[in-house]
């Protein structure tokens, strides 16, 4: 199995199922859910569809027994899409990436500074007074310049 094949079946397996939970499931269950990334076994029978779903554990709970009851219909929609010898059957996974990302960007802000904070610290040590070969023209000491003009 040439592993370019896989990733172009798991990407059409993600556009069928991500436009089929928008478009023609009518499940109540099945809200705010996302399609995140599709990993497709070698032999392509089997397809773990990794899912980001919005709400809490019992919703995300919920939903995703609704997407795995409505998976033989999703299946065909793989099926009629993707032409191989067989079709993958669809398992359905609760992607924790963007709750996991949410969380640590909260233990990040609980434990470093704040960045007006950290800014001002910054500004206050590099607020030095500048010295004169800092390339400011004004700065420049006019009395160690010669004149070349006197020579009349």
């Amino acid at each position: 199995m040439n592993s370019r094949r896989l990733l172009k079946a798991a990407e059409a397996i993600r556009e069928v199922v991500s436009m089929a939970i928008l478009v023609d499931l009518t499940d109540p269950r099945i809200a705010d859910v996302t399609v995140t990334y599709v990993e497709v076994a070698p032999d392509m029978r089997l397809a773990r569809v990794h899912v980001s779903i919005m709400g809490d554990e019992t919703k995300q709970n919920l939903c995703l027994r609704g997407l795995e009851s409505a998976s033989g219909f999703l299946q065909n929609k793989v099926g009629n899409r993707i032409d191989t010898r067989y079709t993958p059957k669809l398992k359905f996974v609760i992607d924790q990436g963007v709750k996991h990302s949410l969380a640590v960007a909260r233990i990040l802000n609980e434990v470093l500074p704040d960045r007006d904070e950290s800014n001002e610290a910054q500004s206050d040590s590099h607020s030095v007074t500048p010295s004169d070969d800092s390339g400011d023209p004004s700065n420049v000491d006019d009395s160690s310049e010669t004149s070349t003009t006197s020579d009349t």
